[in-house]
């Protein structure tokens, strides 16, 4: 009896951690820079995907969207030199 309960909650989390996490917003695009600036898409080496980027807040430097052959991840925005591309650091917002 124990040995099939705990296959049960095993099985039941195993489904649950592989649900997708989605972005709050109605569009999962949404959270993505719509036009990216000349200056960063001129240094970005090639091979990344432009189309779909975004400035991680945790430090500022812009990541894309790296779809590989098991999952789809960000992967920091490089230059050809292999250098991460960052603008300046968020300052931390005060709560209200």
């Amino acid at each position: 009896m124990r040995v099939s309960v705990s296959i049960l909650v095993g099985a039941a989390f195993l489904v649950t951690a592989c649900s997708d996490i989605l972005p709050t917003g109605s569009s999962p695009d949404e959270a993505f820079i719509k036009e990216l600036p000349e200056g960063v898409a001129a240094i970005a080496a090639p091979n990344q995907d432009l189309q779909a980027v975004k400035i991680d807040p945790a430090d500022g430097c812009y990541v894309y969207r790296y779809a590989g052959p098991v999952e789809t991840t960000f992967l920091p925005l490089r230059t050809q030199q292999g250098r991460p591309i960052c603008g300046a650091k968020p300052e931390p917002q005060a709560e209200t």
